[in-house]
């Protein structure tokens, strides 16, 4: 049996790679990775030259076997996104559970990851937080909304920039207007920005300054209070009720 390694790479600053993360790559098999071309660049800067395979979204369901029969095989490989944790909104989960089925040995190595640093600069609780990646598009968005506006705990959104004006428009509404947030973008690059304010200010500020790059929503949970006063006022609508029935 050979090995999976899951492998973060840096999501900005080509600092952030780790030492051990560039040995396991230099000393792999094979590297499959979400892009070929995006990684060629990180492994031509570290001067690693181990065979690339594409393994994306689009292709991991046809390529799952055939890497199970690879590590079958003896080979070592190592798993790459194209910036932060595989499995983390990224392809990865699939091809591990499927290794752990196999008793194939699995190896993640500790390194960047995008909402982590974005917790930690919004300045909002993080003892408990609820990592909810990108939300759906379309079918099903309300109801999450629906169900995350009401989390005690901190929340953390990843979100295109195209996108980004509409979401803090629903947020705000789902949420309340007066919710505090916070919009990091471009994580541990050149032009790193942290925005907080309320969700109508910040939905005010992006509607008129385009935003750009990666992005990353935080946002404060509900107060614990405001969450027994609504459970207070349905306990006294459903007595009376009941004294309404009886």
């Amino acid at each position: 049996m050979g090995k999976l390694y899951i492998v973060p790479t840096p999501v900005g600053n080509l600092g952030d790679m780790t030492f051990r993360a560039i040995e396991v790559l230099k000393s792999a098999d094979r590297i499959l990775a979400e892009d070929t071309r995006t990684s060629g660049i990180l492994l031509k800067h570290f001067d690693i030259h181990t065979p690339m395979m594409s393994h994306h979204k689009y292709n991991e369901h046809e390529s799952l076997q055939r890497v199970i029969e690879m590590l079958k095989g003896g080979e070592t490989l190592a798993l790459i996104s194209d910036a932060g944790t595989p499995g983390i909104s990224d392809p990865g989960f699939m091809l591990s559970r499927e290794c752990r089925r196999e008793g194939i040995d699995v190896e993640c190595l500790p390194g960047p990851t995008a909402f982590v640093p974005a917790l930690l600069d919004s300045g909002l609780p993080c003892d408990r937080f609820h990592f909810e990646g990108f939300l759906p598009p379309k079918k099903g968005r309300a109801t999450r909304l629906e169900y995350l506006s009401d989390l005690e705990e901190t929340t953390i959104i990843y979100e295109s920039p195209k996108r980004l004006e509409r979401t803090l428009r629903q947020l705000a509404e789902y949420y309340g207007a007066d919710r505090k947030a916070a919009v990091v973008r471009e994580i541990s690059k050149l032009h790193e920005t942290t925005h907080s304010g309320t969700l109508l200010e910040l939905q005010n500020h992006f509607e008129l300054n385009q935003a750009k790059g990666e992005i990353v929503i935080v946002i404060e949970g509900r107060k614990e209070e405001k969450r027994k006063r609504r459970r207070s006022d349905n306990d006294e609508m459903s007595a009376d009720e009941k004294s309404t029935i009886n």
